[in-house]
């Protein structure tokens, strides 16, 4: 018998009552094309859906150095761009207006840096592909190693990555032919690294490491089958690799590498300079401003810092307490292992004080760790890793303890509360907890200005929730302001007024106490990765006037755990768009 559909049995007086289906509404229109798009994405970019927890693609890798890849990378983004002008802003819920612009402004970014060939210096000394898939083969970063299927999903993508390894050299090539090439004296830091990674012993490659420690859930059978695998795909194939991409940086390469720093000295330079400044700072601030903001800055820090050379007493000159600070042992420990247990104190210590100005935390908790060896000589003081979207891995505040001259004692607050909470780590995790906002603002590319501003914004809280009681700490906290004002000096002086790499180091050293081999890895970060350092003090700056402003407006209303929960709410924004929100929830404390 014919099955009939339901509502034909219904009385004809109730189907004339019932509702009409309504049509969905712009908004409710977005979002599912949102969720579509962020489903693309995660396709295209699966090594993101693994950094994210989300594990379905974690045995595929995308080759992205290819012409081909860049061609269909254009032609997707002008297929998103039209079919987000499909959708009529003026119909949108006011929150879904901010994702469109937010949206269209990345969009439109991406499209008019494609006349940039970032493809043709795809490694540098503080990353790339080399360097971060050993790191997730080493079993301690983002790709899991917990049962038989992660093992056969890192074999697959691994053996992904050949082609990837052998394109980069293809890319660099390139480079050469084109003038587009990394600076020779940063290509240097890069040789011990690719050296440490392209071993011919597969036991002494860091990529062993999850063979060393298999989990109880990997049966005996499938971990004899697993080992010989990666013995053959690591011996044949990855580790040649990775040997073939160290003979030509180091025979074919460096001999031909730029001897400038500038970036303005590269093809189209001037233009490419002014569009990473931009995309740091989402403000329009030239690169002669910036260096003035910075100057004044780096001036007014300097005073401060007389001030607690007064406080505590020492005789001497500014530069004498620089230098009493760099030599005297009592400011730095001996053991990393001291270092690592001081920090994981001052989790504790700034976890139960952080309710004093924040009614809004993550769930997600995050855990201190050792930057890897292989990578430790030329990565950053510190960083931070965010925790899986659904918290079963924590964030990771990872410390770097090559030199400890270059992790003093004085300046372990401030480094936690801008790496960790209530720095990168509130922020970040509170977004990517945020159900309410879309995909792609909690977990898309990040707005340098907006995360790094709050996270130098956090350091300046120190005082407030009940830190920096020691003068020494609040000079750390000092240190760490002044870093961030010298790189606005430093990286327009280096990209857009002709300084050299000397003279921009001995700047720094002039007007800090940080360690020289901290200055240099400094310097020469800002030669590869050129307007990236300004956009955070240019956002602390405009967090900092936000709330200042709002304070002024709203007198006895302001509250401050309101304004930051305003601020870690935003998701990932644009200095501008943060503004509009601050501007109406003012709006809206006054009215209310």
């Amino acid at each position: 018998m014919r099955r009939r559909h339901a509502l034909s049995l219904l009385p004809i007086s109730l189907l004339l009552s019932l509702p009409a289906w309504a049509a969905p509404t712009e908004s409710e229109r977005f979002h599912q094309w949102l969720d579509a798009q962020w489903e693309l994405t995660l396709q295209r970019q699966p090594v993101l859906a693994t950094a994210l927890g989300d594990p379905r693609y974690n045995d595929r890798l995308v080759d992205t150095t290819t012409a081909a890849y860049r061609a269909q990378a254009r032609r997707e983004l002008l297929q998103t761009l039209k079919q987000l002008a499909g959708f009529d802003p003026a119909k949108l819920a006011p929150k879904d207006r901010v994702s469109y612009s937010i949206l269209k402004l990345d969009l439109e970014q991406s499209l008019a840096g494609e006349r940039f060939p970032d493809w043709m210096q795809p490694i540098s000394q503080i990353g790339g592909l080399p360097s971060f898939l050993a790191q997730m083969g080493s079993g301690q970063s983002i790709q899991p190693f917990k049962t038989t299927k992660d093992y056969d999903d890192w074999l697959k993508r691994l053996a992904l990555a050949v082609p990837v390894l052998d394109g980069t050299v293809a890319n660099m090539r390139a480079g050469l032919k084109a003038g587009v090439t990394q600076p020779r004296a940063v290509m240097e830091k890069v040789l011990p690294q690719l050296q440490a990674l392209a071993v011919s012993d597969p036991e002494q490659s860091l990529f062993w490491g999850p063979i060393k420690s298999f989990p109880d859930a990997v049966p005996a059978a499938d971990r004899e089958r697993i080992t010989a695998a990666m013995r053959q795909l690591l011996s044949t194939r990855v580790l040649p690799a990775y040997a073939r991409l160290l003979a030509f940086v180091r025979d074919d390469y460096m001999p031909q590498a730029r001897k400038t720093t500038a970036w303005s000295a590269l093809p189209d330079g001037k233009a490419w300079y002014a569009h990473r400044v931009q995309q740091s700072t989402t403000l329009k601030l030239s690169p002669d401003q910036i260096h003035e903001i910075g100057l004044k800055e780096v001036a007014r820090i300097l005073g401060e810092m007389e001030g607690v050379r007064k406080q505590v007493g020492f005789p001497g000159d500014l530069k004498a307490f620089f230098k009493h600070l760099q030599d005297d042992p009592k400011f730095y420990y001996t053991k990393p292992e001291d270092l690592l247990a001081g920090y994981r104190e001052l989790q504790k210590k700034i976890n139960g004080l952080t309710p004093k100005l924040f009614d809004i935390q993550p769930k997600a908790d995050y855990e201190v760790r050792e930057v890897e060896a292989f990578r430790a000589e030329s990565a950053a003081g510190a960083s931070y890793q965010s925790p899986s979207s659904d918290g079963s891995r924590p964030g990771v505040f990872y410390v770097n303890t090559f030199n400890l001259k270059a992790q003093p004692i004085f300046g372990m607050e401030t480094l936690s509360l801008h790496e960790a909470s209530p720095g990168h780590h509130f922020q970040i995790a509170i977004a990517q907890e945020d159900k309410d906002l879309p995909k792609f603002r909690r977990f898309g590319s990040s707005y340098t200005a907006y995360v790094e501003g709050w996270a130098l914004y956090a350091e300046s809280l120190g005082k407030e929730l009940g830190l920096f009681t020691d003068p020494y700490q609040w000079y750390g906290r000092l240190s760490d302001e002044q870093l961030r004002a010298m790189r606005l000096v430093v990286d327009t002086g280096l990209h857009h007024k002709g300084w050299t790499r000397e003279q921009a180091i001995r700047y720094m050293l002039d007007n800090s106490s940080m360690a020289e081999s901290d200055v240099v890895s400094e310097v020469e970060r800002y030669i590869v990765w050129p307007g990236q350092a300004l956009g955070y003090k240019i956002g602390q700056l405009e967090i900092t006037k936000l709330r200042a402003e709002a304070e002024a407006a709203l007198g006895a209303k302001f509250d401050v755990k309101g304004f930051h929960r305003v601020v870690l709410t935003a998701g990932q924004v644009p200095l501008p768009v943060l503004r509009e929100l601050v501007q109406d929830w003012v709006a809206a404390r006054k009215a209310g």
